[in-house]
């Protein structure tokens, strides 16, 4: 009764601006048949363990995902002329040699060998059906709020319903099958993989699969032919009926329900994965119900600390006919609030505190080889993983990519030592299951070492989005400082008072110089230069907070004094490179040097608005010439033009999302699949309803037209608060925020608005730019309500 009151009562609050439907029945995604192709299947996952959910009649299909199965092991993957390489590389640059440059280091300098393991699958459970021909009212459902996918059916007056969900309490994949009718319910149950099973066994109610995962693919020539060994345990639990073996299936006849659990472990965490499936097991051994109860509970746990609604209600069709709608032009508003609540329960499903980080596909593979090994690259990608965690009020689920870096700092380190000559832990474009930081593949990509610089600076926006300041002192401040570390004894003296990196690139562009040369390498690309001023300004304020190491401040902010300015070229842009070269690629998806703009907090639209119009130019220029072709690369897009405030560009880009990037399960397609594009695009989503890289919390700063009445409640903003917003017709008609450390909040609405707390009216500060300012104590909701009607154009500045 009570969930029931709470659903009520969000309705009739929401009816207010026009919104028609409840959050949770508007959080499903639903289809008229089974999945044919992998892009079709529906995502369940506990961060650990994944499947792909096919929803056949005749055959049930659950491809299956073990975080840890990697293929490949951990080795010294440093070339070991690298060191000399360097420096000679250096020089090269410095001297307009680029080619010369670009092959010593290839040779050189990317690693032995060139590629990193892959991350592959388990492989598939299968459950085949006999005399479940002529299906009819056939509907395949995943429920976003309990997080459950769903299958039914009828097949003449026998309706058949299989529930499959992916439990964190219980660490089980969990299959129900139950029907109208007693007696009705048999399967034949198996578990395959294309190669590399060292064990395979049935027998009483349980099929057992064992392996290793190896690379044999043509571009893993040099890894050892090693990897992760694991196994599996689907064990049948049927409720009447028969079970028997047969060769090497397990048959069920006539029960009246049958519950499978699956467990899986590996030898990457465990000496021995079956006694592990077995502990797995025994704390699995509960009725159908307590196990579902516990994975909902957990699951809305998190799904429903955030909830978005738009004035526009659901067309009742399935959902891959209404992206066909939006393909051809229609709109459909409630689509895009659901895919925002799928990245949410993507991020959820792939990512828990204890499991690996959400990988290039998240944890949902089905190759042996798949594109970019499924690896975390991160120059981008594994970044964009990320960027919903804090602000859709999922802060715990950033805990894994804590683990890998810090997974990292031991082979960062030696990487920094032995390749250059440095302190502190460095790494490059990619990293896998044991933490590798050597740069790999080839120049164009490899030789670019940011990549823990960048991520290091999640920790903080852990800590600015908690302001816990023992995560602060004893987990983010110790990497951000040996990140910074390392610079110190890498950035290079360009003879004109700046401090420069390289070798580098701007991640996988290319440039063209005066004489018609086309380069990769570079020395001081703007990227590198932005990532490196927020890195220092974050070592800077960390230090502050924490009363701490004043030495190496003071080292760190004059290091940062002498960073290269970021330059305006002769159209107007912002610069990619020192020099203002040409592009052969003018379009590139890759738009690296906006990093200053998002997620950067460099460039701002009141803080250096010339910088800004430059950042814009960029923009557009690489979108007249193509760019956002990628999923991942037009979600990028979407938080670019929400930083820069346009709501209605900003809109075209999600509509363009879901029209070119989006596959027909709602997977991003790069193509082919890739899920940053997925968390992309739900951050953007958030970052243009509220916004708080600039100091304060502004509110609506990118609400398109399309968007002109909705609600949105539960968003988390940096300075630890937590923010609620009902507008209609383009106007804010109340916002919530709740302090949740006692800090000052500066707000800014674009009008006049009164604050209140617990019904009494509290003092606010007014500045000239429009923003308004006031006192918070921990815990309290503060109200704010514009004070007359005179309001800002929705999609505008």
């Amino acid at each position: 009764m009570k969930r029931w009151i709470t659903a009520w009562v969000l309705f009739v609050v929401c009816a207010g601006v026009g919104v028609a439907q409840s959050p949770a029945s508007t959080q499903k995604l639903w289809y008229r048949q089974p999945a044919v192709k992998w892009e079709e299947a529906l995502p369940i996952g506990n961060g650990r363990l994944g499947a792909m959910v096919f929803g056949g009649v005749q055959e049930e299909r659950l491809q299956i995902n073990e975080d840890t199965i990697w293929a490949g092991e951990k080795r010294d993957r440093n070339n070991p002329n690298g060191a000399k390489a360097v420096i000679e590389v250096r020089r090269l640059l410095l001297a307009g040699k680029i080619k010369e440059a670009e092959e010593i280091a290839d040779k050189n300098i990317i690693s032995t060998p060139r590629r990193l393991p892959m991350y592959q699958p388990f492989g598939d459970l299968k459950l085949r059906f006999q005399g479940q021909e002529n299906a009819s009212e056939y509907a395949r459902k995943l429920d976003l709020d309990a997080g459950v996918a769903r299958v039914t059916y009828k097949i003449g007056a026998v309706q058949f319903t299989r529930e499959v969900f992916a439990s964190v309490p219980d660490q089980a994949i969990v299959i129900r099958l139950t029907s109208n009718q007693p007696g009705r319910i048999s399967f034949a149950a198996s578990m395959t993989r294309e190669q590399d099973v060292t064990m395979s066994l049935v027998a009483r109610n349980r099929v057992v699969m064992g392996g290793e995962a190896i690379a044999r693919d043509d571009r893993h020539p040099d890894e050892r032919k090693v990897g992760v060994k694991f196994q599996g345990i689907a064990q049948i639990l049927p409720e009447g009926g028969k079970l028997r073996v047969e060769g090497n299936e397990l048959i069920v006849e006539n029960a009246n329900a049958v519950t499978v659990v699956f467990v899986a472990a590996t030898n990457f965490k465990e000496k021995d994965p079956a006694a592990k499936c077995e502990q797995y097991l025994a704390a699995a051994k509960k009725p159908y119900a307590k196990l579902r109860a516990a994975h909902v509970a957990d699951h809305q746990r998190l799904m429903r600390r955030v909830a978005f609604q738009l004035a526009a209600a659901a067309p009742d069709l399935p959902t891959n006919e209404r992206l066909k709608r939006v393909q051809a032009g229609e709109t459909d508003l409630a689509l895009e609030t659901l895919y925002f609540q799928f990245g949410r329960y993507l991020l959820m499903a792939s990512s828990r505190p204890g499991t690996m980080a959400a990988n290039l596909q998240g944890i949902w593979n089905d190759k042996l080889a798949p594109s970019w090994d499924s690896k975390f690259t991160i120059n981008i990608n594994t970044e964009m993983n990320y960027w919903p965690a804090e602000v859709t009020n999922l802060s715990e689920l950033h805990e894994p990519l804590f683990g890998l870096i810090e997974n990292a700092r031991e082979d960062g380190r030696r990487v920094a030592k032995n390749l250059y000559g440095a302190r502190g832990f460095v790494m490059h474009h990619n990293t896998d299951a044991w933490g590798d930081a050597v740069p790999i593949d080839g120049v164009g990509s490899g030789i670019w070492p940011m990549g823990a610089a960048w991520l290091s600076l999640h920790l903080w926006d852990h800590y600015d989005y908690t302001r816990n300041k023992v995560f602060l002192e004893f987990r983010a401040y110790p990497v951000l400082k040996e990140a910074a570390e390392f610079f110190l004894d890498y950035l290079q003296d360009d003879g004109k008072e700046h401090l420069i990196t390289g070798p580098s690139i701007s991640p996988e562009n290319r440039y063209r110089t005066g004489d018609g040369a086309i380069g990769k390498m570079a020395m001081g690309p703007t990227m590198d230069t932005e990532i490196l001023h927020a890195l220092f300004s974050r070592v800077i304020e960390a230090s502050e907070v924490l009363g701490k190491d004043d030495d190496f401040r003071k080292k760190i902010a004059a290091t940062r004094d002498h960073l290269p300015k970021l330059q305006i070229g002769k159209h107007g842009q912002l610069q990619e490179w020192l020099e203002d070269y040409a592009e052969p690629d003018p379009g590139h998806r890759h738009i690296s040097h906006l990093f200053a703009l998002h997620p950067g907090n460099q460039i701002t639209l009141r803080g250096t608005p010339d910088l800004a119009k430059a950042a814009r130019t960029s923009l557009e220029r690489r979108l007249q010439a193509g760019s956002g072709h990628t999923g991942w690369s037009r979600a990028w897009i979407i938080n670019f033009w929400a930083r820069l405030e346009e709501g209605n560009t900003a809109h075209e880009n999600i509509v363009a999302l879901l029209a070119k990037s989006t596959h027909p399960n709602l997977f991003d397609n790069h193509p082919p699949f890739q899920i940053d594009g997925n968390f992309g695009g739900t951050a953007g989503m958030a970052e243009m309803l509220m916004q708080s890289h600039a100091g304060e919390i502004h509110l609506l700063p990118a609400l398109p037209k399309a968007w002109a009445s909705g609600e949105i409640t539960g968003l988390r903003a940096r300075g630890a608060f937590e923010v609620n917003l009902k507008w209609k017709e383009g106007q804010l008609i109340t916002a919530s925020v709740k302090s949740l450390a006692g800090l000052p909040c500066r707000l800014r609405v674009g009008v006049p608005v009164t604050v209140t707390a617990a019904g009494k009216a509290i003092k606010v500060t007014s500045s000239d730019d429009g923003a308004v300012s006031f006192s918070t104590k921990t815990g309290m909701r503060y109200v704010v309500t514009p004070t007359h009607s005179t309001r800002a154009a929705v999609g505008s500045r």
